[in-house]
């Protein structure tokens, strides 16, 4: 009896003190973690942006007078030569020499202008001949497999943008003409014998779409006074102000992709131009930002974008960098470690702490130049609880 109750109270006794020596015994953490992977990675700029019309002529009054009530409505086609407003003289005298010295003096800038017009014609045409000439070269190269097919795409974008280009200046250069004649009608006015009291009809010098009605009402406007815009809805860009931190690392010929636009799938554009000079933005919290405007050339047919319209809104993502085979983890998987990056590696069911150093980072992964290898698991979303050396459980 003795000795039963010996050895029954030796082993409750073991019991407890197993009991107590397991519960002391740290528990594994629970943890979640990820497969370091080699993959596609992406690095973006994205922004908000907004389509425009690429060349708009705003219709102004060549001279004081009475304007007529204007009878066209936002989006009536207008064609060369389509009369847009009719001024009438006004009751007191046109004749005065102050009148009569603006009209030539505009007359003579209309002048310039067109002749400036018409070097910008000139230079656009002589790089979009280049530009074909490039791109006929390339294409062959291409085909005998002796340059790789980026730079055959890059030729077929730039000559784009040359014939871009060309219209563009082309556009310019219509719209001069018309103003020497619209500003020498302007001037006759002030000759006497040259019937100063008919009406004065202002007339369109390109085939568009009245884009605004800036001033419609009758009533007496000066000279100068805007009355219309007109432009071409099929020549759209895009427009997005962007920070100026991001800027700086986007350059001409970089693709982007126009998400969020309101019509079905995705559009495709490249950037043309990073505007040299920033402006001040005071955004949505109320800091003051530095934004840099970026100019985007549309890519494909105008039928994939044709109920895109002036003003109307997108969303902009540019691709700064790309690598088809990164070594990457989820960016969620880094934390700061003094001045460096670190994570920690599930080793034999322990987590370990590894100094790592990311390189670019996607929207959701980041690039690990070094530090780790492919195939290796890291902990996502590290706890405070976790600490090097730690026991960790994951499913």
């Amino acid at each position: 009896m003795n000795w039963t109750f010996r050895i029954v109270t030796s082993i409750i006794g073991l019991a407890l003190v197993a009991g107590a020596v397991a519960a002391m015994r740290p528990r594994p953490l629970d943890v979640e973690v990820a497969e370091v992977l080699r993959g596609p990675l992406e690095q973006k700029v994205v922004d908000d942006g907004r389509a425009r019309v690429r060349e708009r002529y705003t219709v102004s009054a060549a001279v004081a007078g009475t304007l007529a009530r204007i009878e066209l409505h936002e989006g009536d086609v207008v064609e060369p030569g389509t009369v847009l407003a009719r001024l009438l003289p006004l009751a007191s005298p046109l004749l005065d020499p102050l009148s009569r010295k603006g009209a030539e003096q505009q007359l003579a800038s209309a002048i310039d202008a067109f002749e400036q017009a018409q070097a910008t014609v000139t230079r656009a045409l002589i790089a979009s001949d280049q530009a074909k000439r490039d791109l006929a070269r390339i294409d062959a190269l291409a085909k005998q497999g002796a340059i790789p097919s980026v730079q055959l795409d890059q030729a077929s974008a730039d000559a784009r943008m040359r014939q871009a280009e060309l219209a563009s200046a082309g556009f310019a250069a219509k719209v001069a003409e018309h103003e020497i004649g619209q500003a020498r009608a302007a001037s006759a006015r002030f000759t006497p014998g040259t019937g100063k009291s008919e009406q004065f009809e202002i007339t369109s010098s390109v085939h568009g779409q009245v884009l605004h009605v800036l001033h419609k009402s009758e009533g007496v406007v000066t000279a100068g006074t805007a009355l219309l815009e007109i432009g071409d809805p099929q020549a759209l860009e895009l427009v997005a102000d962007m920070l100026s931190q991001d800027a700086v690392r986007i350059r001409p010929g970089m693709v982007a992709r126009i998400v969020h636009w309101g019509g079905e799938g995705t559009l495709t554009a490249k950037v043309r131009r990073v505007e040299p000079a920033a402006f001040t933005k005071t955004s949505a919290l109320g800091v003051d930002e530095q934004r840099v405007n970026v100019v985007l050339d549309l890519d494909g047919a105008p039928e994939q974008w044709h109920s895109l319209g002036d003003g109307f809104a997108v969303e902009i993502e540019i691709t700064i960098w790309s690598k088809p085979d990164a070594l990457q983890i989820p960016t969620s998987s880094l934390y700061r470690n003094g001045a460096n990056w670190a994570v920690f590696v599930v080793a034999n069911s322990h987590a370990r702490l590894r100094a790592v150093e990311p390189g670019h980072r996607g929207p959701l992964q980041t690039e690990i130049v070094n530090g780790l290898k492919a195939d290796e698991v890291v902990i996502i979303h590290p706890g405070v609880a976790i600490r090097d050396g730690a026991s960790v459980l994951f499913r």
